[in-house]
């Protein structure tokens, strides 16, 4: 790759007298020499990153930058204003402009740009001698590092990763000059964490990380950042985020898991507050920790990307997030699709999946045509299910690298006949592969090309060859022995099934075992037969049962159950005809010991009486709103009351059991948990 930056890219006398003056300046020296290939394109790139938010910092910087499918290779070009150029700092024009450019898919080269040259740009002795040279050779030596300069011992941010790694500021140390208002110093350092983010990921990232770290220096506290960039991010380590004092986010994006942070003083700002006042927001964090002022909860918790795994897990535990990502971003195909799919089927009978195209028959005044409609929708949306789970598995596993050969294996899954189990290896595999591609070292020069071309090529080839040829036609055979053995259930084994899957799906109340259960009823929906049918519908009855069985419980002996637990009974009629098992938690989270033995027994009773009436459910989702859906629906409606009274009694008569409270106590000590969510479904806890 050529350097970054040349003599040809940098301008000592730039006349421009605006930002887009300065940015098509500088961008016609890209052009001229060939790392820029659209010129007008590349600058509608840079006017659309600077429309999201202003680029210029505080001390006389602007710094114009995109990532563009018109950059041939990441470009760094500077110009120095004498007059002053207004790229929206605070503190007025710009006399030092940065251009970056970099290819679309340029995430590590841009990170390695951006990085180093944050680290500089807060340095006032190397804006000094940028200010200061003569010569445009000697500029750009300069900031390419190959001309030393008198850089102050500032932290820095790691530069050339393709993932950035936490940036930790060193502690200060006992020689450090104390603040003049302490006499004495405590024996530890103030520990902060901060975050740091932008809508580009880009450049406001970096530099507020910088400011941040050197601030924290001069401050004399112990501050480490995670900058959360463009090419995704390394979380800070659990133990440093518990032994921080405070938090610092400087983000114009969504913090992403952000619940980690709960509980601690926090100071919340857009990022270029991170950039322009760093030393601010230290001291602002500061004073909320010694007014004991501390952040709430967060109210979600992290996006199935951000479950892949702390330090210290297991191979277990990072497999279960991995299948659970998948999962999660499955549901929603699974509920459209399913659902669309059961209307059809409601409103034209079992025959409308025999129905014509209506993209060439539709009648607008016969309910057929619009049962066809319905289906045929439901059915492109169903056909996602396979592969948004491979995609996301290996989403889960090696971030947006994997979606390629994720969709890629997960399509194939589909055309050898693997269906939901090839799509679970799939993920995994993809995944895998793209891990080891990304622990290969390659030449600077393909750095730019690996995101958008050599990673999904070479591991969407890879898993492809595996699918189709090495592990595809035995997952396929055992795809098909289980949808025969699903196919030919009855009596006992059965009745069994239905005991074990009501048994899972109470468990843990939408934890992991109920994620499983539900994923492998929903997995028959594929391809559906009479047993794939008994099963979604015994999943179903038996996730009823836990919230139902807790309404109905505070109903008849409140005086069992906290004055909140009783408020959380009302919510739970809703949430527990709806099929959403997690109202059920505020109950075991409170007395799990009672509550959780209580609804696997039910839940066992309704999944077993469930398979043994025979009663079917093409829906995967939807509650008592879709009995009409259901085979066999009174036994289907017995089958749920029956594990909801087995439930309710056997809670009423352990809870009857406990020792009486001691006069004087609180019962409502016992009901910290809030209501659960109405939103979650029993597969996306």
């Amino acid at each position: 790759m050529s350097e970054l930056i040349t003599a040809e890219l940098v301008d000592l006398d730039l006349s421009a007298e605006s930002k887009e003056a300065a940015a098509r300046s500088l961008a016609e020296r890209m052009a001229g020499l060939g790392r820029v290939t659209d010129l007008e394109g590349f600058l509608a790139d840079v006017a659309a990153r600077e429309a999201q938010m202003p680029t210029g910092l505080d001390g006389g910087i602007g710094i114009p930058h995109c990532r563009s499918a018109h950059v041939t290779e990441p470009t760094l070009a500077f110009g120095r204003s004498a007059a002053g150029i207004d790229f929206g700092a605070a503190d007025g024009p710009a006399d030092l402009v940065f251009l970056i450019a970099a290819p679309a898919g340029g995430d590590a080269d841009h990170l390695s740009i951006l990085s180093t040259l944050a680290r500089h740009l807060m340095d006032e002795e190397f804006t000094g001698a940028l200010r200061a040279a003569d010569d445009a050779g000697a500029a750009a030596a300069l900031i390419r590092g190959d001309e030393p300069v008198a850089v102050t011992d500032a932290p820095s941010v790691p530069e050339a990763t393709a993932v950035p790694a936490a940036t930790a500021v060193p502690a200060a140390t006992a020689e450090a000059d104390a603040a003049p208002e302490e006499t004495s110093p405590p024996a530890t350092p103030f520990k902060i964490v901060a975050i740091t983010s932008c809508p580009t990921g880009i450049a406001h990232t970096y530099m507020a990380a910088e400011a941040l770290a050197k601030a924290g220096k001069e401050a004399g506290v112990e501050l480490i950042v995670e900058t959360q960039g463009s090419a995704g991010f390394k979380r800070l380590d659990p133990e440093v985020v518990a032994a921080a004092d405070g938090v610092i986010f400087a983000h114009d994006v969504e913090v992403r898991d952000k619940a980690r942070f709960a509980g601690k003083p926090t100071v919340d700002v857009g990022v270029k507050a991170g950039v322009n006042r760093p030393a601010e927001l230290i001291a602002e964090v500061r004073e909320k920790a010694a007014r004991g002022d501390i952040s709430t909860p967060a109210a979600a918790g992290p996006a199935p990307m951000d479950r892949n795994g702390e330090a210290g897990d297991g191979f277990g535990t990072r497999l279960r997030k991995w299948l659970m990502t998948g999962v999660s971003y499955m549901v929603p195909f699974v509920a459209a699709g399913g659902l669309l799919i059961a209307l059809g089927f409601a409103i034209g009978g079992y025959g409308i999946d025999k129905a014509p195209s209506v993209a060439e028959h539709f009648v607008w005044s016969e309910s057929a045509s619009w049962a066809a409609l319905l289906f045929q929708i439901g059915g492109v949306a169903f056909g996602f299910l396979v592969p948004v789970l491979a995609g996301f598995i290996a989403y889960g596993m090696a971030d947006r690298p994997g979606l390629v050969p994720g969709f890629v294996g997960g399509a194939i899954a589909l055309t050898v006949n693997a269906g939901f189990l090839g799509g679970l290896i799939a993920g995994l595999l993809a995944g895998a592969v793209v891990m080891a591609v990304q622990r290969v070292e390659v030449p600077s020069a393909l750095r730019g090309i690996m995101p958008v071309v050599v990673i999904p090529l070479i591991s969407s080839a890879v898993v492809g060859f595996l699918m189709f040829l090495v592990v595809g036609k035995p997952i396929a055979a055992l795809q098909k022995a289980l949808t025969d053995w699903l196919s030919g259930l009855s009596g006992a084994n059965a009745v069994i099934l239905g005991v074990i899957l009501g048994l899972m799906m109470t468990f843990d109340l939408g934890g992991p075992l109920n994620k499983v259960a539900y994923a492998f009823a929903v997995g028959g929906l594929a391809n559906p037969n009479d047993g794939s049918l008994k099963v979604m519908a015994a999943a179903m009855a038996a996730g009823m049962v836990p919230p139902l069985a807790m309404a109905l419980a505070t109903t008849v002996r409140g005086r069992l159950f906290t004055r909140t637990e009783r408020e959380n009974g009302k919510a739970a009629w809703v949430l527990g005809a709806s099929f959403i098992t997690e109202g059920a938690i505020p109950f075991a989270a409170a007395d799990p010991l009672r509550v959780i033995p209580s609804a696997m027994a039910g839940g066992a009773v309704t999944g077993a009486l469930s398979m043994a009436f025979g009663c079917t459910l093409r829906a995967p989702h939807g509650g008592v709103f879709v009995v009409p859906l259901i085979g066999q629906p009174l036994l289907y409606l017995v089958a749920v009351l029956a594990g909801t009274a087995v439930t309710t009694a056997l809670v009423i008569l352990l809870k009857g059991l406990r020792k009486p409270a001691a006069p004087g106590s609180a019962p409502e000590s016992t009901a910290e948990p809030a209501q659960a969510p109405a939103g979650n479904t029993p597969v996306a806890a």
